[in-house]
């Protein structure tokens, strides 16, 4: 009797074990985070067509310490707002700069990067940002950012400046149209500018009037647990050791 008692004590068990194991794979959560697919050093995809960048890792390390899965899904910048608000994706974590008109449609958590906009131009170039802006040139900026917003409504139609604005799909794009003498200057963030000094012939002139920016990841309105994870994270992140071998690998 005692050990029919124990046969069934243990097949219990093993049934009990096998039933939690499903429910315990099925509780890890997994959201989806968008990306710039070419914003170096903030995210981009690497030549193996695997998501990298310093928002990258620093999710994929959130992710780990809050106890969560992250993917990274590249999409196009300019309708990127309108895929997390469609729920094809669930966070953006990309080098987005929080305003006061996208907080109206997504909340943002508390900053982790100051940014400002800068013009770049030919690294032998004597042009100053003034000339750039005033002879009718051509000056390239990514579509969906808030400098194309910033210099389309106070340079161009305030400002009554005289150059053409070029829209790329990625400042990248920009820069190579920059260096191969299609456009006289691209303007960008400083991170990928500086990004794109390392990489190719070309210099920051300097900034242009807008002011600096503060980076965050952005969710849907009523996602209000996963912003207070994200900011929890966020703020272990920053404290930790790893935040700054992340800026030294990706020196935005």
């Amino acid at each position: 009797m005692k050990k029919n008692w124990l046969w069934i004590v243990m097949a219990t068990l093993i049934a009990l074990t096998f039933a939690s194991a499903p429910c315990a794979l099925a509780a890890e959560k997994v959201y989806i985070n968008g990306i710039d697919a070419n914003f170096p050093p903030f995210g981009y995809v690497d030549k193996k067509g695997i998501p990298d960048g310093f928002d990258v890792k620093s999710v994929d390390w959130i992710a780990k310490e809050m106890g969560f899965k992250a993917t990274h899904k590249p999409m196009d910048w300019a309708g990127i707002i309108p895929s997390l608000r469609a729920k094809k994706i669930d966070l953006i974590a990309s080098g987005m700069s929080i305003t006061d008109e996208r907080r109206k449609q997504v909340n943002f958590t508390i900053p982790y990067w100051v940014i400002k906009q800068v013009i770049v131009a030919p690294k032998d170039s004597n042009q100053t940002v003034d000339q750039l802006l005033s002879k009718g040139n051509k000056i390239g900026v990514q579509r969906g950012t808030t400098e194309a917003k910033w210099i389309e409504e106070n340079l161009i139609k305030k400002g009554g400046k005289n150059f053409t604005l070029v829209r790329y799909d990625s400042a990248p794009l920009a820069v190579m149209d920059v260096v191969n003498g299609r456009i006289a200057g691209a303007a960008m963030d400083d991170a990928p500018a500086k990004d794109a000094a390392r990489k190719e012939p070309v210099k920051i002139v300097g900034t242009f009037g807008m002011k600096a920016e503060d980076f965050g990841y952005a969710v849907r309105k009523e996602d209000t647990e996963l912003l207070k994870m994200l900011n929890e994270g966020l703020k272990k992140l920053m404290a930790s050791p790893y935040w700054e071998e992340l800026k030294a690998t990706y020196k935005p």
